[in-house]
């Protein structure tokens, strides 16, 4: 629950609530008035932990203390998350054999910054005819791959979408890169 939807002191709306202290002890049901006067006399604020309860629980405590520790722990979560971009790599059927090995080394740049990776094979007029072909081409990426040394995971083998057939590699869990300092 987001600190701003948190309701505190007279904002608390229910006639009764369970009441926890500052010091972490439960004092038991008392009308919401009775709760904020317990609060004020020790400077501290009621805050509404837990609003959808039967009575709402409450708990003594500093709020601006508490909303900062909030907001930190969030900062924090974000701070480790890790974000995969799809990256995409587009070709045709007949592509020449150096134009294949450059973009093999593009996949496993991709791959080693630990991005998924979407090869795609464009269809043009006859070319659909032999669908074939493109799969042969991301086969011979895959063969590629394995000659590089990359470690990958084969997401969607291929797979035809309109004109174009496309397969989704993911770097394997422990080539990730390492998280950068900030």
């Amino acid at each position: 629950m987001a600190t701003k939807d948190l309701r505190i002191n007279r904002q608390i709306r229910a006639r009764e609530v369970f009441v926890i202290d500052a010091e972490g002890k439960q004092r038991g049901i008392m009308s919401t008035f009775d709760a904020v006067m317990l609060a004020e006399e020790v400077g501290l604020d009621l805050v509404e932990v837990s609003p959808n309860a039967k009575p709402p629980v409450c708990k003594i405590l500093d709020f601006g203390k508490y909303r900062y520790e909030q907001e930190k722990r969030l900062r924090d979560a974000k701070r480790n998350q890790t974000v995969v971009k799809i990256k995409e790599i587009r070709m045709q059927p007949k592509i020449e054999r150096h134009d294949l090995e450059t973009k093999s080394k593009f996949i496993s740049e991709f791959l080693g910054e630990g991005n998924k990776v979407k090869v795609s094979i464009r269809f043009r007029g006859r070319e659909l005819a032999h669908t074939e072909l493109g799969k042969v081409v991301l086969d011979k990426i895959l063969a590629k791959l394995t000659e590089l040394g990359v470690g990958y995971n084969l997401d969607r083998g291929a797979v035809m979408e309109g004109r174009m057939m496309s397969m989704i590699v993911s770097p394997l869990k422990n080539t990730t890169p390492a998280k950068k300092d900030n």
